[in-house]
Order: C-alpha cells, then structure tokens, then sequence
C-alpha cells in the first residue's frame, strides 16, 4: 500500500496561507527532495489554482531562482487529480475527480506506486479522520501573522490525531521542517 503524505509550510501561530511568508533557498530544496518521493499529487481546487499555472510558467521558462526552478520542474513532472466540481480544465498531466475524495484517495493508496502528496487544507480534516494520511511534514516559519487560513478549523477532527516526531530539521533561515508519523 502507498504511503500519503501532507506537506505544508505555517507560520508559529499556526497559518498556512502562503502569501504572508517566503520560503528560503532551503525550503524550497526541502519540499523538493520530498516530492522526489512521490509521484502523484492529490490535490483540492483552491491549492491547484494556487499552484497552477504559476509553477508551471515558472519551470517552462526558468524564470524564479535556481531552487524555485529546480521545485517547479519536479512539480509539474508529477501526475496530479484534482478534486473539483466547477473546474472544467486541467495541465496536461493532470484529471479531475468530481466526488468522494475519500474513496478515490482510498482507490489511488491501494494501486502501485510510489508516495502521493495531499496538497488540500480544505479536504485534510475529512482525509484524516478516515485514516488516510501517513506522514506529516511541516515547516514552521519564525513568523507570527495572526491571520490568514489555519491548518485546521476548531472542531473540523472528530477525535484527536496522536502523531509520532521521526525527524527534525533546522534551517539557517530559522525555519524547522518536522516529520511526524500518525501512530
């Protein structure tokens, strides 16, 4: 069965909205070695608008710095499904599944392959609590911003989700990636 994993980069006080903090040199090679792991993306519609076309104009034209190039182009390489009822076109390598995240994510683990990546914070409480998340890696940026999306709304898990801390990496930048294994 394949691994799951859900990467994300949060400030201190616990907000993913990418917009309020730039990843460093480092980060982008770290999120990059995990994604060498992988080779699908499960993705929701608002992460894939977000990601999409941006990184991909990026890694066809070369035009963010050496890292955010080297990112872009592992990035768009992957195979991606996208979960979404009101999208009508994707990339090229990419298809889009209308309903039931659970049971495709469920479909998708069991085939043969290699890791795949949820990039949703909309879908995580729903993948969580059906047990379908494996790995959690988090780079927690020296910021607080006090605003934005959070990881997980008060209430969205039904129960708590006990994780077990397996690595920890500091960076010069002052960030730290944390690897953790649901138990």
């Amino acid at each position: 069965m394949r691994t799951v994993t859900f990467g994300i980069n949060i400030s201190l006080d616990g907000y993913c909205d990418h917009t309020l903090f730039k990843p460093s040199e480092e980060v982008h090679a770290y999120f990059t070695s995990l994604l060498n792991e992988v080779d699908l993306l499960f993705m929701g519609r608002i992460m894939y608008q977000l990601m999409f076309p941006f990184w991909a104009d990026v890694a066809k034209n070369q035009s963010g710095l050496a890292d955010e190039n080297r990112f872009a182009q592992r990035l768009t390489a992957i195979d991606k499904v996208v979960l979404s009822q009101s999208l009508d076109k994707v990339e090229d390598n990419t298809r889009i599944v209308r309903s039931n995240p659970v049971e495709e994510l469920l479909k998708l683990k069991q085939q043969p392959g290699r890791k795949i990546s949820v990039d949703s914070v909309s879908l995580l409480p729903e993948l969580i609590a059906a047990g379908l998340i494996d790995e959690f890696h988090l780079v927690v940026h020296p910021v607080l911003v006090g605003r934005g999306r959070q990881l997980l709304d008060g209430g969205s898990l039904p129960e708590n989700l006990d994780l077990k801390l397996v690595d920890t990496i500091v960076f010069n930048s002052g960030c730290v990636a944390l690897q953790y294994l649901t138990q």
